[in-house]
This record gives structure tokens, sequence and C-alpha cells, in this order.
């Protein structure tokens, strides 16, 4: 039941025997934390007090007076519940008037927390109240608990936690916030190496500004204390467990990052400002400040942890979930699959970035999924309070940037970037609450950015008042340097003395890389991907499966566990799948799929699928997860084939195409020996998902040297469904390909399909597949294939004619699902002398097949492209440049929809007629 909402009975209704126990229990919580019941329980329970106390006698201190007179006990608890009211409204709105922004120019006041709206007075101070827990000691004066409010809630940190439904987290939090009023006692070696993290963030980025002007770094100047937060998280990381960091981060403060965090040698990012190119690499590469790192560093505690920064575009959190699918993939290669406190996922983000983009809360909605649960994200937000030269009240609606993490009750720290000491507070206050709890928790330093947007632009254009008062504001580091020489700990000497080593080391690598005297680099590959690296090849691979094999297979997908009540629709289609394989009748499209993946898992290689509604499938075509009809109880055939086969893992994703594609293509980075898919519930979905494609799945190898072998489903087909339930968009991805980059198929067969499954697990190299999946062909007649094409062959480009002219007049060029309507034309109007050609994969574009294909037929037989889709989309244009490059002379005819500006027609008899001019036009000449 919830806390919140209490539901036994009306609040009117007298306690009874099977009620009284309940109230007792609400009672014991209010008396323990007030807001742990809702407020008409509050309302209640604090009148009960006071009728209750009309006859006891309670003392009152002297030492101050009341505001009104105190004539009984009544008046005491009356007085009590106004402190916890006071205590309860700082702990919920003491955030507000945190002293957490360093340009803030007056401190805020809420009338909510001011004591006379409690009915107190400044001569009220003297008196004690209990201090629900607040105090070491069970009880204090008005002046005490005021004080440690304001300390605890209203300095550098302001937090927010009330928000959280779970009374446990909430209890957790507050036991390590408000003994310590967060502010902790730092010992002064903690405090110089916080010092020493500052000097390195100041220097690096002066350093840049003064050996390269003009070039564009986006700085990390004014949010220098990043530096010393994430030094502190990685610091303490392996105290907590924690043997590996994923990380993903915008550009602004990158460099610094990786040099002084990653630890990316000085001449390496000096040699990228020369534009002196050390690794022997292919692709176009990237600028300096999207690049990814990856190294192993040593922690002052002795142990070691490993830090993998994953590449960026400047599609600032498109990251987000590529990090969170890479550390869940680790965690799985690592056994880390339960507490999932080993390997940990941290995202640094911009205040901008954070409130405005809706991947954001796509991420944040996985964080508790089932099948995306990496055991809780640290989010790092440097909030620069402006984005570009967009000032918050422009950039969003909230009162915080972060207020969108409060979806998922995450707890959130606002602090002051120019106190150190309570950023580290909070950097381990975060990290111990996502080991205690798997769960997201963010941090939002608020800072500025000393420079405008990059370090060219002005931005006393946009925002002249808050730039005059930053251009004279002292650094952090000079701050933290005055505090520290005043406390005793530090003279200018050692200060000094620091400052030199570290701009003697920046010097030293400046002139190392000036004179070429640094060795080229190597391209580091993860020891998961060694010898998976090869170039793309059309060298067949042989994918069939024995017989012998295809039957333990299909025994384990229509097995019934004893007592499981399966859907009686399912359960008649078991007999047929058996009798076919064991018969070698034929497959269709679903069958030849889970034979796919049964084959793979038997011989050790694991699947992963996930998108929405993909355990069914949405055409109800693959039932690769049963569900026991009177109880509801999950079986997953594929797990039960064989003893020490590899695992299968379904997920019915969040209905998100971007968050849930990243985190596929982020897994299939780091597990290369996985086959990954997602599906989408229908082509165009894939459309929302378009900055993965783009940024990540398409041009990863060319800008990063980073490589996936990902499958993505994309169903496609027109069947007069209308224009989004048609079309995949086949055309972009054609556009979209080069060197080699990603495999496009468009699929008519089950074996076919079975075989490149297949194929993309057992060879040398990876390349992510796009498929165009079929719909209505998942259950036509013809789409079937033998058995005996699954037992050996591979997968084949292209498809010649299964039975070609004696003589050809005209040769169709095809793909996918009209093949079968042409096939069916030429049988109704008897054009016996036109052969039928199938692309079944457009790229690479296997030209050596074509010509062996085309070159059985006579020289003077015409071309013609047959397509459902519009002129302009579908393969068209993709194949008339194959077609001119293979025979320049020849004119190839089109035969199609005319161009359109929408993929298809929402009228199924538009569609008809269109379809059926369309396929009976590619039989007649012109």
């Amino acid at each position: 039941m919830d806390e919140k909402s209490p539901k036994v009975f009306r609040q009117s209704d007298p306690a009874t025997g099977w009620n009284a126990g309940y109230i007792d229990d609400l009672y014991d919580s209010w008396k323990r934390d007030p807001e742990s019941v809702g407020e008409s329980w509050r309302h209640y329970f604090e009148g009960f007090e006071l009728g209750r106390c009309a006859g006891e006698n309670v003392s009152v201190s002297s030492a101050a007076p009341l505001s009104a007179p105190v004539d009984g006990a009544c008046d005491r608890a009356e007085s009590q519940s106004k402190i916890n009211r006071l205590i309860l409204a700082y702990r919920s709105l003491g955030h507000l008037v945190a002293q957490a922004n360093p340009i803030g120019l007056d401190l805020p006041y809420h009338p909510d927390l001011d004591l006379n709206s409690f009915g107190f007075r400044a001569d009220d101070y003297g008196l004690e109240f209990d201090s629900d827990g607040l105090l070491a000691e069970k009880t204090g004066t008005l002046e005490r608990i005021v004080t440690a409010l304001q300390d605890t809630y209203t300095r550098s940190i302001g937090v927010e936690y009330m928000h959280i439904q779970n009374l446990s987290i909430r209890r957790w939090l507050r036991a390590r916030m408000e003994p310590v009023r967060n502010q902790p006692s730092v010992p002064p070696p903690e405090k110089l190496e916080l010092l020493h993290h500052l000097i390195d963030a100041e220097l690096f980025e002066t350093f840049l500004h003064t050996r390269y002007p003009g070039q564009k770094r986006f700085s990390l100047e004014g949010a220098e204390t990043s530096i010393a937060a994430l030094c502190t998280l990685i610091d303490r990381a392996p105290e907590y467990g924690v043997e590996h960091l994923v990380m993903g981060m915008p550009h602004r403060g990158r460099l610094n990052v990786i040099s002084n965090i990653l630890r990316k040698s000085f001449a390496e990012i000096f040699s990228e400002f020369e534009d002196i190119r050390l690794e022997a690499v292919g692709g176009s590469g990237d600028v300096k400040y999207h690049k990814g790192y990856s190294s192993v560093v040593e922690t002052p505690s002795g142990k070691s942890i490993q830090l993998d920064l994953a590449a960026n575009p400047s599609h600032l959190e498109a990251v987000d979930p590529v990090v969170l699918g890479k550390a869940r993939a680790l965690q799985r290669m690592t056994g880390d699959t339960e507490k999932r406190t080993r390997v940990l996922p941290l995202l640094l983000h911009g205040d901008a970035a954070f409130a405005g983009q809706g991947l954001v809360a796509e991420t944040l909605n996985l964080s508790q999924l089932a099948g995306y649960r990496v055991g809780g994200t640290i989010h790092f937000i440097v909030n620069n309070q402006i984005g570009f030269t967009t000032s918050p009240k422009e950039a969003r609606s909230s009162h915080y940037a972060t207020d969108v993490a409060k979806m998922i009750e995450a707890p959130i720290f606002h602090v002051n970037g120019e106190d150190p000491e309570a950023v580290a507070f909070v950097m381990d206050l975060a990290l111990a609450f996502r080991q205690e709890f798997g769960r997201d928790v963010v941090v939002d330093m608020l800072c500025y950015r000393r420079h405008g947007h990059n370090e060219g632009d002005d931005p006393g254009f946009t925002q002249p008042i808050l730039y005059k008062l930053i251009k004279t504001r002292p650094s952090v580091r000079k701050q933290y340097t005055d505090k520290l020489l005043l406390e005793g700990i530090l003279t200018p000497e050692a200060d000094t003395r620091i400052a030199e080593e570290f701009k003697s080391r920046l010097q030293s690598a400046f002139d190392q890389v000036k004179n070429q005297e640094i060795e080229p680099l190597h391209h580091h590959v993860p020891q998961q991907w060694e010898g998976l690296e090869n170039p793309y090849s059309f060298d067949p691979l042989e994918t069939g499966v024995s017989h012998e094999s295809l039957m333990e297979v299909v025994r384990g997908l229509t097995s019934v566990p004893e007592g499981f009540s399966l859907n009686r629709k399912i359960a008649r289609k078991l007999p047929d799948f058996m009798e076919n394989i064991e018969h070698k009748h034929t497959v269709d499209w679903g069958q030849g799929e889970l034979l796919a993946f049964g084959s793979l898992l038997a011989e050790g290689t694991p699947v992963r699928l996930s998108g929405q509604d993909c355990a069914r499938g949405t055409f109800s075509h693959r039932h690769a997860e049963w569900f026991d009809s009177l109880t509801e109880e999950s079986y997953k055939a594929l797990n039960h084939i064989r003893e020490g086969q590899a695992h299968f893992c379904v997920y019915n994703s969040m209905l998100s195409e971007a968050a849930v594609l990243g985190f596929d293509f982020g897994y299939s980075l780091a597990e290369p020996g996985m086959l990954i898919i997602w599906e989408a519930q229908f082509g165009d979905f894939a459309n929302g998902a378009q900055v993965i494609i783009d940024q990540f799945l398409v041009s990863s190898e060319a800008k990063w040297q980073r490589t996936s072998g990902l499958v993505m489903l994309l169903p496609h087909g027109y069947e007069g469904q209308g224009p989004e339930h048609s079309n995949a968009y086949l055309e972009r991805y054609l556009m979209a390909t080069a060197d080699d980059n990603i495999q496009v198929c468009n699929i008519t067969t089950p074996a076919q399909y079975f075989h490149v499954l297949r194929r993309q697990m057992k060879r040398d190299f990876r390349r992510p597949l796009v498929v165009m999946s079929p719909k209505s062909l998942l259950r036509h007649k013809e789409a079937v294939s033998d058995v005996a094409e699954l037992e050996s062959g591979h997968f084949r480009e292209i498809l010649d004619d299964p039975q070609p002219p004696e003589k050809t007049t005209r040769i169709l060029f095809c793909s996918g699902k009209v093949y079968y309507d042409l096939l069916k034309e030429r049988r109704e109007s008897g054009h016996e002398d036109v052969a039928i050609v199938r692309v079944e994969q457009f790229y690479p574009f296997n030209r050596e097949l074509f010509r062996e294909i085309v070159g059985r037929y006579e020289n003077h037989a015409e071309w013609v492209w047959v397509q459902e889709e519009p002129r302009n989309r579908g393969g068209w244009t993709f194949m008339s440049e194959r077609f001119r490059e293979i025979d320049p002379e020849r004119r190839v005819r089109y035969v199609g929809r005319p161009a359109s500006a929408s993929p298809a027609s929402g009228s199924m008899g538009t569609h008809k007629a269109e379809q059926e001019g369309l396929v009976k036009y590619a039989f007649i000449s012109e």
C-alpha cells in the first residue's frame, strides 16, 4: 500500500479492532518522520497530540518565553508541531535558498522558511524542542535547530530528496548529511590534493590558450572544480568495489578530462592541435574534442581502475544511452549482473542540454527497466548557467535544469562549484548512494563559463552584465589557494613550486611535439575485438546447420514444460513445426529466425533481441517468449535447447527508439561475440532514432575507428497501410553507405534470413546490418524455404531467377516483397521470356556476383528496375548508379511509383491500383 495514500478507512471513521494496528503503525511513522505519512494524516496526528496532551504534565524550558503564554502541555505540543513543520520545510525547500550559485548576485529568500510563518519569534530561540534526529542530542534549542538546518541545507549544497517516496532512502541520505551538516572535516592532505587538481585543470587550459590562440578547445575555465570532482570519484570508486568506469560527456572540458583524468599524454593532445596524425588508422577522423580514450589508472589506495570515455558527436546527449549499453554489456561479460556494482556508468552533462534534449528523459526512463538496468548512473552536470547564448529563462520551463530527473526519484545535489570541498563531499555521497541502492543520482555543480561558447566567441554580445562580473572574478584555484594559505596548510613557496612543476611538464611535451620527437601510436584494440577488425569481404562463408542440429533446436522450441498452460493458438503450430523439420518440408520466416537463433545459441553464441513488443513480434510471428495462460509465467524455449548453451535475452522495450537503439549500439561496442538485434515496431519508427543512426551506427568507424555488429530489423513493405507503416526509408541507409561501413539488405526468403543472421556472427569482421524485414511475407504461402536450404549453403547477395527462361528478352531487377507480385504476374500473364533477379544485399554491392548472374542472359535483354516505393525512395537511385558503373552504355528503365513527398498512399484502393499498375507495366515494352 502506498504510504502516502492510506485507504483502509475514512479518517472520520472510529478506530476499530481491525484498523487500530494500522493507525498505530502510521502514528509511529509520523512520530519518527512527519512527512512519511500523507498530509491528512499529519493534520490528524497533530490534532491528536493536542487533545492527548491536555492532561499531561510537560515541562518547558524557561530559557526564553514562548511567543504566547504557555498554559500547559497543549501549547507545548503545538510548538513541537511547529518545529516538526519547520524541519520538514528546510528538508523540502532549503535548496531554494542554498548558496550554491557562485555568481548569484543576491542571497535568495523564501517566505515559507521564515520563522514568522511558523509562529516563532526571535525571543523563542532559547526554547528546547525534540530535534527529530537533526542534532546529536535528542533535544535542542530553537536557535541550534535553525542553525543546523541552515548549515545543512542552505550553504554550498542544496539537496532535493523529499520527492523520493522510499522512506528508507530518505533516511539513509539524511543520516549522511545532517550529522556532518553537509560540511565534513577535510584533512589537510586531501585539501592539498584538491588544490593540485585545480592547478592542473587551470594551467592546462591557460597553456593551450597561450600556445594555440584561436583554436577551438571548448575550455573548462570557470568549471575547473569538475576535475577535482572526477578525481574524487575515481579515487574513491575502488573502495566501493568499482573496477571499471564507463564515461560519456560533451565536448566542453573534454580535452582537460582526457589529459588530467584519463591521463592521455600531453604530447598526444598537442599533436592534434598541430594536426600531426600519430595513429595509423583509416577513416576521416573527428575533431579532437569528440574523441574517446581508454586507460587504466592507479588510485591513491594502490588499486587500479579501468576508465573508458566514449567518443561523442556534437549532439550533446546522444552518447547517454550508448554509455549505458556499453556498461551493461561489460557487466554481463564480467559476471556483474546482480548488484551491478563493479562497472559504473558516469555521464557528464551541460545544464542546457540536460533540460532541453528529450534523449535525457528517455535514458533516465531506462534506468530501472529489466533489460536495460545498469545499477544506477551518476550524472554530473557542469552547470554553466548558459547554453551558447541562451539564458536559463529561455532554456527551460522548470526551475532547475535537473527537474527531469525527479521522474525517476533520483536524489539531486546542487553544489557550489567554487567550494571544492563541498563538491568532493557530494561526489563521494553520490557514489555511496549509487552503490547502496543501484539507482541514478544527480550532482548539479553550479559554475560558469569564463569564455564564450568557444574561445573565439564574444559572450558580451548577449550577456554583457554577466560577463563583466565573470571577467573580474578570481578563479576557483585562486580562491582555494587563498583559503589554504589562510588556514596555514599551504605556503606561497609550495604553491609556486606545484604550479611550476606542472608548467614544466606541459612545456616539455610541447617542445617534444614541435621537434617531431614523438613515436607513432597504434590503434588500441580491446581484447574482445581481437581478430574481428578485418576488412569487409564477399568470400562465401558456409553457414548451414546439420539436420541433426536443427532437430535438436526444434525439439527445444516445441517442448512445453510440464504444467505450463500454453496459448492454444501457439500450441497448435508446434507439431507442424516439428514435422516440417523432421521430414524436411518447409519453414516460414518466423521459424527460420528461431532456428537461426537456436543454432547460434547451441553453438555458444549468445543472442540479445530488444525493441517494442519484440518478444511476441508486432505481427505475432515470433513468440520468442511464452506466457502461461493461467499465471502469465514466462518461458523462453530458446534457453532450453541443450546443456551449456549460450543465453537468449529478449526484452520488450519502452516506447522509445533513440535511447533503446543507442543502448543496443553501445552494447554492441563492448560485446562483438553476441548477436545483438534491435527491432523497430514498423520501419519508419527508426526515424525517432535518426541521430543514433547518423552519428554512431553509420559513421563510428570512420570517425573513431569503432565498429559494431548490431542488427537493425525494420519492417518494410507496401500493403496499403498508409505512409508511416509502409516505408523503412531504405534510401536513407543507402545514401549513408561508403567505405563498407554498413550492410543493407532486403531479404525475400527465410533461408536467406537464416544465413545472414548466422553469417553476421561467423565472419572475422563486424559491420552493422540493416534489414528491411517483411510484414505480409511473414505468412505468404510462397515466402517459405526448404529445410534443405538451411542445412547447407550461405547467404547470397543477389539471387538469380530460380527458373530462368530459355530465351530472355527482359530482366526485371527488384528487391523485397515486390518479387512475389512479379512472380504471380509472370505466371498469370504467360511472360515466360522475362527473368526476375533479386537484389538481397544492396550494400556492400557484390559487383562480381552481379556480373556473373547477368552474364547468363542474352546481352540484348532489356534491363528494368522494379520497386514498389516512389521513385525518390527505395533502391532506384542507388541501383541506377550501380547499373551505370557496370554497363555505362545500357539504358535501364524504371518501373515504380512516381516521386512523392509522402512514402505511400493512405487509401487501400489507391494502393492496390498503383501496385497492380506497376507490376503489369513491368512486363510491357515501352
